[in-house]
């Protein structure tokens, strides 16, 4: 799973989402849902903290040039 993407990730995790929202299953296999949920949700947390981290964006100086500064929240 560490070599997901961030786009199968979500996807896959809204699958899961769809799929516990049905009902339709037994309760190990709701488990089983979520715990795999957990797992895509943590992939894509983590993938987005890298963007953040590689964002640390560049920002337009008021002289025109760029620089690096942190993302802000």
């Amino acid at each position: 799973m560490s070599e997901m993407s961030f786009e199968t990730a979500l996807r896959a995790l809204e699958e899961i989402v769809e799929r516990l929202e049905s009902g339709d299953l037994s309760l190990e296999d709701s488990l089983n849902c979520f715990e795999q949920g957990v797992k895509h949700a943590a992939r894509c947390q983590e993938l987005l903290k890298a963007v953040e981290l590689q964002v640390e964006t560049l920002l337009k100086q008021q002289d025109g040039t760029f620089g690096v500064g942190k993302l802000e929240e």
